[in-house]
This record gives structure tokens, C-alpha cells and sequence, in this order.
């Protein structure tokens, strides 16, 4: 079944498992999330400049000696709700240790997210991912702009559950510093 066609029959409750058959069934690259209260979006495929922007990360991390299999592009991770799982992609992740193979992984040992704003995803990534990815406990969200600097504020958890900005830098600054930096451990 076609993506579109997965659309006019859209079950009443979407379950992470009709989400990644809306992912598989799209031939278009989409990314489809679903919040833990239930709510669908549907975001367009990145572009070359996204895509460049995640790869200089995933090569800083992995240069600082980070294993391919803790730093995953475009993996899902389930966001715990009161009714139900939530499924996020962020851009990256950076995992204490190797990740099993699944669509959906669970937060366990999830040391960073990292999210590139592209057009139209400002406010998801800044208010509710940001409030989500708090909620839910990850130690780390980094949010890259796509102004002219790429500027990258890396947002640390609080003891209230909340992100509090620890730095804020351009992507070249922050390239030429070590992740451990950052306290990324």
C-alpha cells in the first residue's frame, strides 16, 4: 500500500507499528513521527545542505573515537507517553553502547540527540521536541540553526527535567573542539 493510499485509511489511534508502515511505504523519503499524545507529523526529506550538516557531525564523533553503531543517523527512538509510545527520528544520536537492531529503540543509554532545523521544523524542534526529549530524560539535545553560522546551542538537562543552554556556537566552532569538551562521556 502506498503512503497516500496508508493516509485515507488512516486507523483511528496510530501505533509506532502504522507509522513505520508509513515510513516503508513512502517512496518519497518523508519522515513521519508521531508525539506520545498521538499526534501525527509528516515532515518533507532533507536536502543537500541538511545532509551535509549531519554527516560533518557524524564524522567529528566518529573521529573522536565514537563506534559507527553508537552514532545513528535518522534512528527512531520510542518517547514514552501516559496513553501510549511516541517515535521520534532524530537527525542523530549518540548511544553508550551499540544499539540492537529495531525501528523503534528505547532510550536506554541514550547519551545525545541531535536535531538539524530545517524549513518549517523550528518550532517542533525547539518547543516540543525540546519539552520531550526533557520529559523522557536524555542527557544531551543539540539543535544545529540553518542560519548562516549553522549555529548549534547544545542544551543540557536540568534536575527539574527541564534543558537549560550550555553553550551556543557556530558548527565550525564547535568542529574544531573534542566532544568529551562537552561532557559527553
Amino acid at each position: 500500500m502506498s503512503a497516500e493510499a496508508f493516509g485515507r485509511h488512516l486507523p483511528a489511534v496510530v501505533t509506532l507499528d502504522d507509522l513505520a508502515a508509513m515510513i516503508a511505504a513512502d517512496q518519497h523519503g518523508h519522515r513521519y513521527e508521531l508525539s506520545p499524545e498521538g499526534a501525527l507529523s509528516i515532515m518533507p526529506p532533507p536536502d543537500s545542505e541538511h545532509a551535509a550538516i549531519a554527516s560533518r557531525l557524524l564524522v567529528w564523533l566518529a573521529m573522536a573515537g565514537w563506534p559507527a553503531e553508537q552514532v545513528l543517523q535518522a534512528a527512531g527512538i520510542r518517547i514514552p507517553g501516559p496513553d501510549g509510545d511516541g517515535g521520534r527520528i532524530p537527525d542523530l544520536t549518540l548511544w553508550a553502547r551499540p544499539q540492537p537492531r529495531s525501528v523503534w529503540l528505547a532510550l536506554t543509554d541514550l547519551l545525545l540527540v541531535i536535531e538539524i532545523v530545517s524549513p518549517g521544523s523550528a518550532a517542533m524542534d525547539e518547543v516540543v521536541k525540546r519539552r520531550e526529549y526533557a520529559q523522557v530524560g536524555i542527557p544531551r539535545y543539540w539543535m544545529v540553526e540553518r542560519d548562516a553560522a549553522q549555529t548549534v546551542t547544545l542544551h543540557v538537562l536540568g534536575p527539574d527535567r527541564t534543558y537549560e543552554v550550555a553553550a551556543k556556537m557556530p558548527l565550525a566552532w564547535l568542529l574544531q573542539t573534542a566532544p568529551g569538551d562537552h561532557q559527553i562521556a
